[in-house]
């Protein structure tokens, strides 16, 4: 099949290596991180992506694959002209682990988990000493050293619900230093560090097409996606 996948900046090695183990024709196309804190403009922009059903030459796509999960409501009202199919999980962690159960797993388990990865890590945005210094520079320029310190202890509130960072290890070149930050990161906040080894078999299901309908949903065109949290499935279409 040729097909097209769009996915967040931040799975962009996750994506490509999982494509170069598909015998399908998969082209990638990559949204910047952090839309998913808007879901609106989220919404936005993949609808925009969405309306793109053939590749450069002219040669149409068989489906467009989402690399999201429900992404707080951010891919509900989302419809194309060809199928789009989706994994049925609540964010992009579920398919850096590999499935929804293993995603609940460890929940239950492990309360508070803020999740590292590669893609994440190269976003400068993951809880440690290099994300509070620097907004505390940035406070410092815009509101002066003792506004800055008030707000700073404003932006770590929320912070204190979590109590572990988890590395998502997915073998990849830079895995050993990932790690290490990690765990630098873990040290600084004061929270416990673990590890869990990632199951590309989601993601790679995706784009090789074996869409069983536990793990993934197909929107046929004329249909959009909708909601449905209060069944495993996470979302439905209508």
């Amino acid at each position: 099949m040729r097909l097209q996948f769009i996915a967040c900046k931040v799975m962009q090695k996750e994506a490509y290596l999982c494509a170069a183990y598909s015998k399908n024709i998969v082209d990638i196309v990559f949204l910047p991180q952090g839309l998913h804190n808007e879901p609106d403009k989220l919404r936005s922009e993949l609808q925009k992506t969405l309306e793109v059903t053939a590749d450069t030459k002219g040669e149409p796509y068989d489906a467009t694959l989402l690399g999201y999960g429900l992404c707080s409501n951010g891919i509900v009202g989302l419809n194309a002209k060809i199928p789009i199919v989706v994994p049925k999980a609540h964010d992009c962690i579920t398919l850096l682990l590999g499935s929804k159960e293993k995603y609940q797993q460890y929940f239950d388990f492990h309360k508070g988990v803020y999740w590292y990865s590669s893609g994440w890590i190269a976003t400068n945005t993951q809880p440690g000493k290099e994300r509070y210094e620097k907004i505390l520079n940035e406070y410092i320029q815009k509101y002066g050293p003792d506004n800055a310190e008030y707000l700073m202890e404003m932006e770590q509130n929320w912070m204190k619900e979590y109590n572990w960072a988890t590395y998502i290890d997915w073998q990849l070149a830079t895995s050993e230093q990932d790690r290490q930050y990690t765990k630098k990161c873990a040290e600084f906040m004061n929270w416990k560090y673990d590890e869990i080894k990632a199951d590309r078999t989601l993601m790679q299901r995706l784009v090789d097409g074996d869409w069983n309908e536990d793990e993934f949903l197909i929107v046929k065109p004329g249909q959009k996606i909708t909601e449905d949290l209060t069944k495993k499935g996470i979302i439905n279409c209508k």
